[in-house]
């Protein structure tokens, strides 16, 4: 070799070697990544900890309040809040749509500082804890509002987002299908929860249940912080990285959010409904409560199938499959509901096709990163959730002043003659509309 090739050879090797050392100065994040053996993802032990961990907290942190009808029965019909009832059906409302709006805020803090990401997951933990507990010193409707409704959602936000952040690093090629199992605990706790709070409230008081389940979440939700953790380290010197809202001027973004926005504006009616609706067509109170956990246990399979349904075919055709579904049956068997078999299986086909429907936002996700790559998984998922949240905060007011006009009351049949056809009316619109994504991509907008 020519000594002029031997000098070239040892001054590239001399500049690769200095932009190794600039590229580590720039970046000693992803250096020090790069020295860390990171876990097996989609199928290792330590992802499907994660993931058993992540069912566990979304169990706790949402099967509460989607199981809120039982509480929303009770406060009605007992004493101090039945004297005044007005603003009870905010109370639930307000816990699950302050979560769902708080999502981009959230996300978008966890984000900009990735380091305390952990931190406010324990922050988060301590905040749900305290507002159970003030909640059971309550004696007026405003009282739970505040502590059952705000403070719970306040500190559910900062303990649950983490953990979408945290299965996106977990899970990649079955992202889908994790997302799925993860949302299959809000069933899950959903068939349980009710049957629990039923025997608990009417053998003791709201005061004891509320208590019991912030030591539950003490006890259970501690141990699961170690298990809930990101993949990829996060490097103390770690720099506050950008945020970008950049998706949320592609077309393909507002179509489908569009969609989900409508959707959830009836989602939660009958979830919160049909204990009451079972007390007006003459049946028991555990036959409310039984509805309400047969919709939870088909939204179990639900987000199960919905979720892997979106890792191997179009995401729109998965929210045509849901929304035909969920729309038939709130019209034709809802509608026609007078007795317990037709509710129950009203809430299973309903609990089937609707409770999934949160399932199709990884899909949604890919549609969007495919249009903008730069876009954070955290902060669509945020937006998504935010758009499921103005459903859930205008469903209590909105669902209040349908059933105060009892329309149709006496004038038509079945279901629809109870005074609860505005509801089945809205919920069945909605339920339709939701399918606004589908329409979408066959008129090329998508």
């Amino acid at each position: 070799m020519a000594l002029s090739d031997l000098n070239r050879t040892a001054s590239s090797g001399f500049e690769t070697e200095l932009a190794r050392i600039h590229s580590r100065r720039a970046h000693p994040e992803q250096y020090e990544r790069e020295q860390v053996a990171l876990p097996r993802a989609d199928d290792g032990k330590e992802a499907w900890l994660f993931l058993l961990g992540g069912f566990c907290f979304e169990a706790l942190i949402w099967g509460f309040p989607f199981s809120f009808g039982i509480f929303q029965e009770y406060y009605s019909t007992h004493p101090p809040f039945s004297e005044k009832p007005a603003g009870i059906a905010v109370i639930g409302t307000t816990a699950m749509g302050l979560m769902y709006l708080s999502a981009p805020f959230v996300s978008a803090i966890l984000q900009r500082f990735p380091t305390y990401r952990r931190h406010c997951a324990t922050a988060g933990l301590a905040t749900i804890t305290t507002g159970l507990i003030l909640s059971s010193f309550s004696t007026k409707v405003w009282h739970l509002i505040l502590t059952q409704g705000v403070l719970y959602a306040i500190g559910g936000s900062f303990l649950y987002f983490p953990t979408i952040i945290y299965l996106d690093e977990w899970f990649i090629r079955r992202k889908g299908f994790a997302f799925g199992v993860m949302w299959a605990g809000t069933g899950v706790s959903g068939v349980c929860v009710p049957f629990i709070m039923n025997w608990g409230l009417n053998k003791y008081s709201f005061s004891t249940m509320l208590r019991a389940w912030a030591i539950m979440l003490v006890v259970l939700g501690g141990p699961l912080l170690y298990f809930v953790k990101p993949r990829i380290p996060v490097s103390r010197t770690s720099q506050r990285r950008p945020i970008s809202f950049s998706f949320m001027k592609t077309p393909t973004f507002w179509i489908l959010q569009v969609g989900n926005i409508i959707e959830s504006l009836g989602f939660f009616i009958p979830n919160v409904y049909l204990p009451s609706y079972a007390r007006t067509i003459g049946l028991s109170s555990i036959a409310g409560t039984v509805a309400v956990s047969l919709f939870n246990a088909m939204s179990v399979v639900s987000t199960v199938i919905m979720g892997s349904l979106t890792d191997r075919i179009h995401v729109t055709t998965v929210i045509l499959i849901s929304t035909l579904g969920a729309t038939l049956s709130v019209f034709v068997l809802w509608g026609l509901t007078m007795s317990l078999p037709l509710l129950c299986i009203f809430s299973l086909i309903y609990g089937l096709f609707a409770g999934g429907f949160t399932a199709t936002w990884p899909g949604i996700i890919r549609e969007v990163r495919k249009k903008d790559d730069t876009a954070e998984v955290g902060l669509i998922f945020g937006m998504l959730a935010a758009g499921r949240g103005v459903g859930s905060v205008v469903t209590g007011p909105l669902s209040e002043a349908l059933l105060s006009e009892k329309i149709w009351l006496g004038r038509a049949e079945l279901g629809y003659g109870t005074g609860y056809g505005g509801l089945i009316v809205f919920t069945g619109v909605t339920a339709m509309l939701g399918g606004f994504g589908w329409v979408g991509r066959r008129a090329g907008w998508i």
